[in-house]
């Protein structure tokens, strides 16, 4: 049935029609399971198919049938394990449901994700899930919604569309765990993200970023209830690499007027902040608290423990991909939509201010918190 000529090359159907000794629309038919065909020339397509490992052309098939069954995924940054995490759960509900993903990462930068969104529609992918870089600029999602293209947004909203979107109340979050440090004694609260402004940070600045907009504003809001003014010269924004980072931190800790805790935006932020503690040779809580937003095992692997906040990022990841496949499959979506709320889990790294300021240098006490293994995602 087969021969090493058919091998060389991406076998067509028309080499199984021949193997299998039918015409070339008995084969396809076979191959799509459409239309009518009998069970002996199904079987003999089939095996035909299997021995010259005959592979569908998907783009043909998706231009055929007006499907892919491929969701395109748009994350900022693969290399958090954040979005790492709810990939995989769009990944295994898409495949639950016969759907491939492709995943594009746009390093939080917007024009590369109006680029991986064009290559992504030019692939016929049947819906797009987005984390967008920037819930202001949003004109490329606009048009794939006003497009009819199934559309959900993951982890951050887009300003002026009414589209699905799978996130945490962050504001509510962000006010308990400030609260929770104010409870504790801490006046001087530093906040420090990723997300990059070309201005300086007040309250009137306008983010990209609905997750960390929303975060700021719950600050500011248990500040406001707990009588107190809001430290916005301890917001840190822009933060790059972990060298940067570092940098950010020790101004945070080394100013005239220093933060007693300090407040981490993500996980890979986490790390680089705790080194640069270490460095200076402060001890959590002793000398400075911690807290940190999503909940890895390494925070539960190092002395003391990390206080975090616990979002259900693979719920949220499954549940974007589900909300898709509905609005591919024509179905209405749940109703009412499926809540996802985030925890203050209370570890060891939040303590009261000390009595008096710490010695903020390298002399100090031994490097603390340190980590109990060197098997850090």
């Amino acid at each position: 049935m087969s021969s090493d000529g058919a091998r060389r090359r991406d076998v067509t159907v028309a080499d199984v029609a021949k193997a299998a000794q039918v015409s070339k629309a008995q084969a396809a038919r076979a191959l799509g399971n459409y239309g009518a065909v009998s069970d002996d020339v199904r079987e003999r397509v089939l095996a035909a198919a299997e021995e010259l490992e005959y592979r569908p052309n998907e783009l043909a098939r998706s231009m055929n049938t007006g499907k892919s069954h491929t969701i395109g995924v748009v994350v900022g940054d693969i290399e958090n394990p954040h979005f790492g995490l709810a990939t995989r759960g769009i990944t295994d509900t898409a495949k639950k449901s016969g759907y491939n993903v492709i995943l594009v990462n746009t390093d939080e930068n917007t024009a590369a994700e109006v680029d991986a969104v064009r290559v992504l529609l030019d692939k016929r992918v049947d819906g797009l899930i987005v984390a967008p870089a920037s819930s202001v600029e949003t004109q490329h999602l606009r048009r794939v919604h006003e497009s009819g293209r199934p559309l959900v947004l993951l982890d951050r909203s887009a300003d002026g569309l009414a589209l699905e979107t799978v996130a945490v109340d962050m504001a509510a979050i962000s006010y308990e765990s400030t609260r929770y440090l104010l409870d504790a004694g801490h006046r001087r609260i530093a906040f420090i993200s990723t997300l990059r402004t070309d201005a300086e940070y007040s309250e009137e600045t306008r983010l990209d970023s609905s997750q960390i907009s929303d975060r700021l504003a719950g600050m500011r809001r248990a500040y406001a209830d707990a009588g107190r003014e809001f430290p916005g010269d301890l917001v840190r924004l822009n933060a790059g690499d972990a060298g940067s980072i570092r940098n950010l931190t020790r101004e945070v800790l080394l100013g005239g007027d220093p933060a007693t805790a300090v407040v981490a935006s993500d996980g890979l932020i986490a790390l680089s902040v705790v080194e640069a503690i270490q460095e200076m040779g402060l001890r959590i809580p002793d000398d400075v608290s911690f807290l940190m937003y999503d909940d890895f095992a390494w925070t539960r692997l190092t002395t003391p423990p990390l206080t975090v906040v616990a979002q259900p990022v693979y719920e949220m990841g499954a549940a974007a991909a589900s909300a898709l496949i509905r609005q591919i499959e024509g179905r209405p979506p749940l109703a009412p939509a499926p809540e996802f709320n985030a925890t203050l889990v209370r570890r060891g790294s939040v303590g009261a201010v000390p009595d008096s300021e710490p010695a903020h240098s390298a002399a100090s006490s031994s490097f603390s918190p340190s980590l109990r293994t060197s098997a850090v995602p």
